[in-house]
């Protein structure tokens, strides 16, 4: 299943994505007299398989394929695919030649650090660049999105407590990352973590640690690798994470960024975002995610 998030009368709702277009659940529900399906996002991961069979079951009716509850994609504001995780779990270095570019050793363990719900962002939003900032980056990443509670984990079962997974654009500010220690500020500024604009379930995924992943900066190519070259993959960071904190349904851990960042580059070479940058970011089968930068 894919769905996505959209604004209808100042809210964020649920969508799913058909072959005819974007069909709005909660309209169709509530015309229909229906409450048995999950209407928002979070109800959908919340109540799992249940929800998710009762979801495409629905839109599968007949009724639930009226024009009246379908639009088109590019008609509709386009929100973060996860609009309430408690949790936003990013790992840093997880790519080998990431490490390489960056002239770091690789970690000996997952390298863990958060961004927070303000972060979020959607398919086509601008986001500001921070005043007090002047080297502003984009990595694109694989994010899983959590869909049963976890609490120590195993590797080999670590995969049955996904939902599915998503693109996502760990927007990171160099200057402000490394001014500490600690990485928070430079990861956490409004609008850094676009997600989306597709959640899709995990059967729909044969295998996250081989997907090819890719970010276009005004239509150049600047990265371009596969999740084959994560440190860690994707069993690994949730086994690891859950060893330490319990995973909610509905919280997303962003897997890393492959080579190709800016900060990559040799010093006097690095452009960094500026006003009306466009980046596109794209992992294989969950679409291609945009995000404009305003000053």
């Amino acid at each position: 299943m894919i769905t996505v998030t959209f604004e209808k009368d100042g809210q964020w709702v649920l969508g799913i994505k058909t072959e005819r277009g974007i069909l709005d659940v909660g309209g169709a529900a509530r015309s229909l007299g229906s409450d048995a399906v999950p209407q928002t996002v979070s109800e959908l991961i919340a109540k799992g398989e249940q929800g998710k069979a009762a979801l495409q079951q629905f839109s599968d009716s007949e009724m639930a394929a009226r024009e009246e509850f379908l639009y088109t994609e590019d008609s509709l504001k386009i929100g973060p695919c996860v609009t309430e995780p408690q949790k936003i779990i990013c790992v840093g270095l997880n790519y080998k030649k990431h490490a390489e570019e960056s002239n770091m050793p690789l970690p000996e363990s997952p390298i863990l650090f958060s961004k927070f719900n303000n972060a979020l962002a959607g398919h086509q939003q601008e986001v500001k660049l921070p005043a007090r900032s002047l080297q502003v980056d984009y990595e694109v990443e694989l994010a899983i999105v959590i869909g049963k509670t976890a609490s120590k984990v195993s590797e080999e079962d670590a995969l049955n407590y996904v939902y599915g997974y998503c693109t996502a654009n760990d927007l990171s500010a160099r200057d402000l990352q490394f001014k500490t220690g600690q990485w928070l500020l430079g990861k956490t500024c409004d609008g850094f973590c676009p997600v989306g604009p597709y959640l899709v379930s995990a059967e729909e995924v044969k295998d996250p640690n081989a997907l090819s992943l890719k970010t276009e900066v005004n239509g150049n190519v600047r990265q371009n690798s596969n999740t084959a070259d994560l440190v860690f993959n994707c069993q690994e960071i949730i086994s690891y994470a859950s060893e330490h904190m319990t995973l909610q349904p509905g919280d997303l851990i962003l897997t890393g960024t492959p080579e190709g960042v800016i900060m990559g580059e040799p010093e006097g070479e690095r452009n960094w975002l500026k006003d009306g940058d466009e980046i596109t970011v794209e992992v294989e089968g969950l679409g291609k995610l945009t995000t404009i930068m305003r000053k």
